[in-house]
């Protein structure tokens, strides 16, 4: 029974995190990226303790909640299609062997989301504000963005790694003492 009720308590307050992050979000616009990453790692500490199963689970209770109760559906929308289920589907992609295919992966990956971020968008939720803000790069300024945010993706996976260790040899040991 205590093993259930970890879980759901685990999940709840991660949860409760993740739309702390989705809040201020709308909050502070100009971290409208920023927050929904950190909210997706907090989902790994999910997956790291329990399973992969749960942390979906939990992904999609605070999607659906950051949809309906934050100010920023712009934010919530990335964490969606992205920064939610990345870093728990990484799981998965690490246990590629090869490393190049596993980068092939991860890169095919975020691009497709950040394609269809764009899309849904600016096509269904209307806001044409981002076509604009490309014609101002000039004729390639979708592809400059897109390459821009290949190597911010780069950066995010990096850190990724760095909290995944962090959390296992520094965090995770303490709260396995007084558990």
């Amino acid at each position: 029974m205590r093993d259930i009720s970890y879980r759901v308590a685990l999940g709840g307050i991660i949860s409760a995190l993740c739309l702390v992050t989705m809040f201020l979000a709308g909050i502070f616009p100009a971290l409208y990226l920023l927050l929904p990453g950190i909210a997706g790692i907090l989902l790994m500490i999910i997956a790291v303790e329990v399973n992969t199963g749960w942390a979906f689970l939990t992904y999609l209770a605070v999607g659906l909640l950051a949809m309906f109760i934050t100010f920023d559906k712009e934010a919530a929308l990335i964490f969606i299609m992205f920064f939610g289920h990345y870093p728990i589907i990484r799981f998965y992609i690490q246990k590629i062997k090869v490393k190049l295919l596993r980068f092939a992966v991860k890169i095919l990956l975020f691009n497709v989301c950040i394609i269809a971020f764009f899309y849904v968008t600016v096509y269904i939720f209307g806001l044409k504000e981002m076509l604009e803000e490309f014609d101002d790069l000039g004729r390639y300024g979708a592809y400059i963005m897109l390459g821009i945010s290949n190597l911010v993706f780069l950066f995010y996976d990096f850190d990724l790694d760095f909290t995944y260790m962090l959390y296992k040899k520094r965090l995770m040991p303490k709260f396995r003492k007084k558990r």
